[in-house]
């Protein structure tokens, strides 16, 4: 079967590490979900950079960043039209997060399926990866972080796919507050995308601990697209929160429990001979596509 992401493969995982090819370039991670399995040591020969370190703590690239243009790499989603810049962190991240492709798909498609324009919610939007999948689909997109730096990053990701004029507006903001000035604003959205951390801040400090505030946002995200839902999708990567977790939280601060159940699965990543890393739980609504989806109207 051929690679549906050209610019992108997991080449091998294993011993908490995983060597991927982002473009031409081959990097080796920490990874914690491959602790269990072992690696091929043949494979990681190929490594054009090594990341040493605990995972979201500083650590340090080898040969150092400064050394190696990464500015210059663009990731290609050629499929989805559009593109991410290869941005190497002092956290071991590279600013694109290829666990999420198959949801970029979907967001597509189901943007695609819409009889008419959709406004769409990216909340905890990082490097842009669902804003642009979502914009490049002709969706007009709120992309909300709260981190500055990583707003930035989406918005060269965006000049770089050629959609630097798409209706998208770009948001350095903690996101239950940002929710909540929406619904006061009377603004509403057709559908909403989050991919919620663990724990985190605002950009004044705000706590943020998804065991806490996930539901009680849910409820905010459930009361923006009441109207005129179209779509919802979730993704987390916390220990503890399965797909039947991730899916009950849905059902509760959106759906009800009478309403339509959400699909939920796992997230994984996969390399050519079919080993699968696990990379995070998904939960999205609708679990079918409908035939349309309903038509923009009132105070968007």
């Amino acid at each position: 079967m051929p690679n549906p992401w050209p610019d992108y493969e997991l080449l091998d995982f294993g011993d908490g590490r995983k060597l991927e090819r982002f473009g031409d370039c081959v990097l080796d991670r920490p990874c914690p979900a491959a602790e269990s399995a072992k690696a091929r040591p043949e494979l990681w020969k190929a490594a054009d950079a090594r990341f040493e370190g605990p995972r979201a703590a500083e650590g340090e690239w080898s040969p150092a960043v400064e050394q190696w243009s990464a500015d210059e790499w663009v990731i290609k989603v050629d499929e989805l039209k559009f593109a991410l810049g290869l941005a190497p962190l002092p956290t071991g991240q590279v600013g694109v997060f290829p666990e999420q492709f198959k949801n970029w798909q979907w967001i597509s498609k189901q943007i695609q399926r819409a009889d008419a324009p959709l406004k769409i919610l990216n909340l905890f939007a990082y490097s842009g990866g669902s804003t642009l999948a979502a914009a490049a689909a002709g969706a007009e997109v709120t992309h909300v972080d709260a981190a500055k730096s990583t707003v930035s990053r989406a918005r060269a990701n965006a000049k770089l796919s050629g959609l630097g004029d798409a209706p998208i507006r770009w948001i350095v903001e903690d996101a239950v507050k940002f929710c909540q000035r929406e619904l006061k604003r009377g603004s509403r959205y057709h559908g909403v995308i989050l991919d919620p951390p663990s724990y985190g801040h605002g950009p004044k400090g705000e706590p943020w601990s998804i065991q806490h505030d996930l539901l009680p946002l849910l409820e905010l995200c459930g009361e923006l697209t009441a109207e005129r839902r179209a779509f919802v999708l979730c993704s987390c990567h916390t220990p503890g929160i399965g797909p039947a977790e991730l899916s009950a939280y849905l059902s509760d601060g959106i759906f009800g429990h009478c309403g339509q159940p959400p699909r939920s699965g796992k997230l994984s990543l996969q390399t050519a001979n079919g080993r699968k890393l696990p990379s995070g739980v998904f939960a999205r609504w609708p679990g079918e596509p409908p035939a349309t989806y309903p038509a923009a109207a009132g105070t968007m």
